[in-house]
């Protein structure tokens, strides 16, 4: 904070101007922080919960483990897949990273 404070011109008469240009680039810092980095991340949280709480018997889907199946039986936290071969796993919901389409 002191380098930014040398870097503002202050004002030798009232002595706050310098405290208000450091409240107002915070200010700016943080609204960019949440705009570039914060909101993008709960868009994509609230889509894949929206996601999961659409899975559906005979939905296509890849685990974040990279496993390729279909939905066999939802339950509230968990999730049973066929694979290819014919093996039936249960997983946890949370792990479906995408569902794929016909």
């Amino acid at each position: 904070m002191a380098l930014l404070g040398g870097c503002i011109p202050t004002d030798t008469e009232g002595g706050g101007t310098s405290t208000i240009y450091m409240i107002v680039f915070l200010v700016l810092i943080f609204a960019m922080f949440y705009f570039l980095m914060i909101r993008p991340q709960r868009k994509r949280q609230k889509e894949h919960q929206h996601m999961m709480e659409e899975l559906r018997k005979g939905d296509k889907v890849i685990t974040a483990g990279g496993i390729y199946g279909v939905v066999e039986n939802v339950s509230e936290d968990s999730i049973v897949i066929k694979v290819e071969s014919g093996t039936t796993l249960r997983v946890a919901k949370s792990s479906v990273a995408l569902k794929r389409e016909m």
